[in-house]
């Protein structure tokens, strides 16, 4: 294991509760409904055979296994196995790597990649979990893949009223790096523009990709009104507006996650 790797399973063991992050802020709530909105679109009917890469404690899998979909996970994180198998309903999963997946090709009907591009700085290993993404997947089989936002930090930080001159200067850094200053809490990551995920996805065959922005432009107002008269009001908007703004592509980059779903293409 590489030591940006270890640190990726260190920080996700020991000092980040990934099990419940999906219900712990207005983005993150944002993120777990469109995520699933969108699977719903997408994915075939169960009891399809979905692999989950990078799906952390299982989270979307255990909505997956419920709906009656055949699901095995691969994470990096071996405390996310260990959880993704304990829940209920339990989840198989095997702890593995994106860039080298120990399946056989063609032999799932979707494939899932919504955690591992964005803890991957080198834009060919992210090209190369694409890659593996659409070689298990069953040819017009749909692959999912998640990438973050090379805004998104900044402007949570100013929505959340953290904001102060090292957060500006993290915002200039970033807007030609998009690799992450894990001092400021988050982990080896790297954040994406849309033409940058355009890109992968094409590099790495990826076909028929449309981009979403997941949790729409105003999830930021979404986290501002935390503790407020308009808490509800405002997140209820929130979520409209990412419906109505998903696939618009002056604004899919303003939201903190985005997907690119595409499809496997016909091998040959």
């Amino acid at each position: 294991m590489d030591h940006m790797t270890a640190e990726i399973v260190s920080y996700y063991r020991d000092r980040y509760e990934e099990a419940a992050r999906l219900g712990r802020r207005p983005q993150s709530r944002l993120e777990r409904i469109r995520t699933l909105e969108l699977l719903r679109e997408v994915l075939p009917e169960a009891p399809a055979r979905v692999l989950d890469v990078g799906g952390g404690p299982g989270a979307y899998a255990r909505d997956l296994v419920a709906a009656g979909y055949e699901v095995r996970l691969v994470d990096i994180v071996p405390a996310h196995v260990e959880q993704a198998r304990a829940g209920r309903p339990p989840v198989e999963a095997v702890v593995g790597d994106a860039r080298s997946l120990p399946e056989v090709d063609g032999s799932w009907h979707a494939t899932l990649l919504l955690g591992p591009l964005y803890h991957l700085h080198q834009p060919a290993d992210r090209v190369r979990a694409l890659r593996e993404a659409i070689r298990v997947t069953e040819p017009g089989g749909p692959v999912v893949a998640a990438a973050i936002s090379r805004f998104a930090g900044p402007i949570d930080f100013a929505a959340t009223a953290r904001f102060n001159e090292r957060t500006l200067d993290e915002a200039v850094r970033l807007r030609s790096s998009g690799v992450n200053d894990a001092s400021t809490g988050f982990t080896q990551a790297y954040f994406h523009r849309v033409s940058e995920l355009v890109g992968e996805c094409a590099e790495a065959g990826l076909a028929n990709v449309t981009i979403h922005g997941v949790e729409g432009p105003a999830w930021a107002a979404a986290e501002a009104a935390i503790g407020g008269p308009s808490e509800q009001a405002v997140f209820e908007a929130a979520l409209q507006l990412a419906r109505v703004y998903g696939t618009e592509p002056d604004l899919v980059a303003s939201s903190c996650h985005m997907l690119a779903i595409g499809t496997a293409p016909a091998r040959g």
